[in-house]
């Protein structure tokens, strides 16, 4: 697998990233989860590492109108890549779910433990310090606004992420952990989701 590794990194050296929160950091942060959640669960190593290693191997910014189709795009390409260094046949319709699953936009439940994990690893990474980050990231990429000045927090108002950066918080990244497919994601998103209230708590202080 480690010669495998080796390879994943290299062909991510040509995937130019869409943003910054979508970076080789990210990708690597979320192999380390997966590997972690693989062992915990005793899942299998062969479809869980590849597919984490490969899952942004295509990305569409977030105001793209294809972004729900991305994640199925990245399966293919990784696939094709995949047969192309001879990584062993018997895995790859499993890693291609895998891939296909762990976004948040294409509505694809997985359906094996391998695509669970993959999927909990990523929306991890969206979760606590880091997740603040990368929300900042992409609402400045996108040139939204951080907040609106007359209700920052949408106490009075429906959340639309489309316009405000903080509204990501209440419209999707305070969800996302009632979505775990596992139980030590689970305990994981929590406490991230801890530390990302405690960030609002001390802005809504601070303007």
């Amino acid at each position: 697998m480690q010669a495998f590794e080796s390879l994943f990194s290299q062909f991510l050296e040509s995937v130019a990233p869409t943003d910054a929160a979508h970076d080789v950091q990210h990708i690597t942060r979320v192999v380390k989860t997966a590997k972690r959640l693989c062992g915990l669960e005793s899942a299998c190593a062969e479809v869980v590492v590849p597919a984490a290693w490969l899952h942004d191997c295509v990305t569409l910014a977030k105001d793209d109108p294809r972004r729900s189709q991305s994640s199925k795009m990245a399966a293919d390409k990784a696939i094709a890549f995949l047969a192309e260094v001879g990584y062993p046949q018997q895995y790859l319709a499993a890693i291609h779910h895998a891939i296909l699953a762990h976004s948040f936009s294409a509505s694809v439940a997985p359906e094996t433990l391998e695509a669970k994990i993959v999927q909990d690893a990523d929306r991890l990474d969206a979760l606590g310090a880091i997740g603040v980050v990368r929300c900042l990231q992409v609402g400045a990429a996108l040139g939204r606004p951080l907040y609106d000045g007359e209700d920052p927090f949408c106490r009075e108002r429906a959340a639309d992420d489309g316009r405000y950066t903080l509204d990501h918080f209440k419209q999707k990244l305070f969800t996302l952990a009632d979505t775990m497919q596992t139980a030590a994601a689970r305990e994981e998103a929590q406490r991230r989701t801890r530390v990302m209230q405690g960030f609002l708590d001390q802005l809504a202080q601070e303007i």
